[in-house]
Parts: structure tokens; C-alpha cells; sequence
């Protein structure tokens, strides 16, 4: 409010004071120090000057010539999209970074689900019995496996447990246990079917018992990345942390020069800006008299300042200020 911090590394206050894992703190603290802050600034210069020109040019026409300034512009707001494409794809990742990729176990009943929760947990969270079908709640955890935090939801054997698929089905990451000692039934095929065109990774369980499925037979049923584990010897864990880590962030994540769009809000903006952009591109096109360029670049410019704060109201500041207010 004192101009001291905008509105984008004020929210990054918090974030960091949230961080779940290392990765959370480093793009938080980037943030802080005004990563996200200065890329915007940046767009929004080059959108202001251009403004500035077109409005300028329509009041004195006698001595700024707007000949040939459409087609220079198509190429300005080329690159100012690109810009803006390139914040929003980290998006995806940055959403993972902050809050965790979301992983749900699936398997049949007693395949060792809440064995492999419990080892990732590193405690006993889930009742595991010898009976199938014991676990009937979904519990969630979050744990960090190489610096990355997974939002773990363990499902009841999801035979007769509809809420099991409907949970996977918004997943960034599915989890599916195998009981290596017992074949293949109806609910393995139910899950395999379910798991087509999702990212997964099916674990090979109870590798220290005698085998009822060979691992080849599984390779030919799915397109998925296979690992043999053992819950109860604690083994393969390492090599699930590594697949893991290979399937999001391209394997690895820097935080060298790239900016990480953390914020839904921030998101939300850049698209805005994104979409006026486009309509500036499709005027261009159009043959349109200048002064619709200007119209669309300003409400770029207006979406854009929503993100450091420059462009919004006082109930927007004070929500989220709200959120500060811990401990009363």
C-alpha cells in the first residue's frame, strides 16, 4: 500500500512463509526479490510507449506519421505475445511447484497400497492388515521425494469405491500397485483401461514373494513406466523418486533466469493480456483505424498491472491482505 513491495511480491511473502519443499521456497523468494515483477514491468513499458504513440499521432497528425506503423506493430505485439506465452507455460509446472504434484495410489485390494504410503510417509498413517479392502477412507499426505512435493491420496481397493476413479481422473500423477504374488483379475484390467492417455507409474509390489505375474506380460499391456518394488523390504523407491522427477519439469527445474508463474491470479491475468493481444494482431489484419489498436493494447497493459497491483481495487488488495492476518 506504501509502494514499498507491489502486489506480486507481497503475495510472495506468504508463499514463501507456505513453501512445501525447496523448490517452493527458491521460485517464492525469486518472486520476493522481483522476478515476476520485473518481466511485467518490462511488457508493459514497451505496451505504454505505443500507446503513447497512436494517441499522439491521432492528436497531431500534421507531425507524426502513423504510414507503415501498423505492420510495425504487428511485430511489437509478436513478440510482446510470445513474452506472455512464455510466463504462461511455466504455469503448469509452477502450479506443481507451489502446491504439490497430486498422486493418487490405485490398486486391488491388498496389493500393498497403504504399505507403499506408509514407506513414503516414513510412518504409519494407513491401517495395514492382512485383510482385503481394510483402508475405507482416502487419506491424504503430503511427502517430498528429491526436493519435489507429492500430494499423496490413498484410495480404498478400488473395487465397489466409484470415488477411487473419480479422485484419479483429476490427478497429475496415478500410482498403480500391482500384487506381483496373485494374477490379474477384473479390477487390474479395470484399472490398466483407466490409466490409458494418463501419466502413471505402475509399481511391480511385493517382489520378495513368489510371482503370479511376470513383469513381460505387464510391459504388454501397458505404455507406462514399470518399477519392481518391495514395500515391505523398502526397495525400488529411489528409482520411483527418479521416474517421478523425469515425467515433470523435462527432469529438471532451474531458477537461473526463468520466472515461475505460481499464482492462479497472476495466470489469470496473463491470459487476459494475451487474449487483447490477439485482438490488437486481429485489428492489424483487419485494415482497423489505429485507435482500436489502442483500446485492446490498453486493456493488455490494465491486465498485466493486475498482477503488480498497479490496475486493481481496494477489495482485491484487502483479500488478499486478509490472508496475512494469522494467529487471531
Amino acid at each position: 500500500l506504501n509502494g514499498r513491495l507491489d502486489l506480486s511480491q507481497a503475495e510472495a511473502v506468504m508463499d514463501v512463509i507456505q513453501a512445501k519443499n525447496e523448490y517452493a521456497l527458491k521460485s517464492s523468494m525469486s518472486q520476493l526479490k522481483g522476478s515476476v515483477q520485473k518481466t511485467i514491468k518490462e511488457i508493459r513499458s514497451d505496451l505504454i510507449y505505443e500507446i503513447a504513440f497512436i494517441e499522439s499521432a491521432l492528436d497531431d497528425p500534421e507531425h507524426i506519421s502513423l504510414e507503415g506503423y501498423p505492420q510495425k506493430l504487428h511485430g511489437i505485439v509478436e513478440k510482446e505475445q510470445k513474452s506472455i506465452e512464455e510466463l504462461l507455460k511455466t504455469s503448469t509446472d509452477g502450479k506443481i511447484i507451489r502446491e504439490g504434484i497430486e498422486t493418487v495410489i490405485v490398486g486391488k485390494p491388498n496389493a500393498g497400497k497403504s504399505s507403499l504410503l506408509n514407506l513414503l510417509v516414513g510412518e504409519n498413517k494407513a491401517i495395514v492388515t492382512d485383510i482385503e479392502g481394510t483402508t475405507r477412507d482416502i487419506l491424504e499426505e503430503y511427502i517430498t521425494l528429491h526436493g519435489i512435493t507429492l500430494k499423496i491420496v490413498d484410495t480404498a481397493g478400488i473395487r465397489g469405491v466409484s470415488r477411487a476413479r473419480e479422485v484419479a481422473k483429476g490427478a497429475d500423477l496415478v500410482l498403480y500397485v500391482v500384487d506381483s504374488s496373485t494374477p490379474l483379475d477384473e479390477n487390474d484390467e479395470e484399472i490398466i483401461e483407466m490409466l490409458k492417455d494418463r501419466k502413471a507409474i505402475v509399481l511391480y509390489n511385493k517382489t520378495d514373494l513368489a510371482s503370479a505375474v511376470s513383469m513381460e506380460a505387464l510391459k504388454e499391456k501397458i505404455n507406462h513406466p514399470l518399477i519392481p518394488i518391495s514395500a515391505k523390504e523398502e526397495t525400488g523407491i529411489a528409482q520411483l523418486a527418479d521416474t517421478i522427477k523425469s515425467m515433470f519439469f523435462s527432469g529438471k527445474i532451474s531458477f537461473n533466469d526463468e520466472v515461475y508463474i505460481t499464482n492462479a491470479r497472476h495466470k489469470e491475468a496473463l491470459e487476459e493480456a494475451a487474449d487483447s493481444l490477439a485482438m490488437v494482431k486481429q485489428s492489424i489484419e483487419d485494415g482497423m483505424p489505429e485507435d482500436f489498436f489502442s483500446i485492446d493494447l490498453m486493456a493488455a497493459y490494465g491486465s498485466l498491472g493486475k498482477i503488480t497491483g498497479e490496475e486493481v481495487g481496494e477489495d482485491l488488495v484487502n483479500e488478499i491482505f486478509s490472508k496475512f492476518c494469522m494467529g487471531k
